[in-house]
């Protein structure tokens, strides 16, 4: 194991895997990225999240946003970790060897368990458990523990969750600019 510190977080070589990060992603304080790793362009990964490709494989679409504590890993063998483009994973939640789908939200809290699918635009609630196999329709609505699909979503809730991804590439360019103006007000 290897470990080695960047400016924001800490990316670890794992039985011979160093996470693969392009220069256009953006990691934030406290970030850990571990093993079998592979980020798309313009991912960003915020405060206190840990990426754990260990003991299986985990892929990060491009544009997709892993929010602050949130927690990727995978099965030993059995199920890795796809993450389409435009994902969005909001604040503290757990994502465990299952797929998501292009353009999904899951939301705060949830926990995406093994062998789950989150179809294409689908939203899961707040506090949602997706439980091991389940199936989310594409542009739905899954919410409870477990989850159950509610209805479909509304056009206004879809633009929603398109709208998130690019969000975040907004913030990314606000938390860049700002960086740039600490390094040049702090030169010495």
């Amino acid at each position: 194991m290897k470990l080695e510190n960047g400016n924001s977080g800490s990316i670890i070589t794992h039985h011979g895997f160093t996470p693969k990060i392009p220069e256009s992603a953006f990691l934030c304080e406290g970030v850990r990225i571990i093993g079998d790793v592979e980020l798309g362009e313009n991912v960003s990964v915020w405060f206190n999240t840990v990426i754990r490709g260990d003991v299986n494989y985990i892929r990060i679409g491009d544009n997709s946003n892993i929010q602050d504590m949130s927690m990727l890993h995978v099965t030993n063998k059995v199920w890795p970790l796809i993450i389409e483009r435009n994902v969005s994973i909001a604040h503290s939640v757990t994502v465990h060897g299952c797929t998501l789908k292009e353009g999904c939200l899951v939301g705060i809290g949830a926990n995406v368990l093994d062998g789950a699918v989150v179809g294409e635009y689908a939203l899961v609630a707040a506090g949602t458990v997706v439980r091991e196999g389940f199936e989310v329709p594409p542009m739905t609505l899954i919410a409870g523990v477990p989850g159950k699909v509610i209805r479909e979503l509304k056009p206004a809730e879809i633009e929603r969750v398109k709208s998130t991804p690019y969000n975040y590439i907004n913030y990314v360019a606000e938390y860049r600019k700002e960086y740039e103006q600490y390094l040049q007000n702090n030169k010495q």
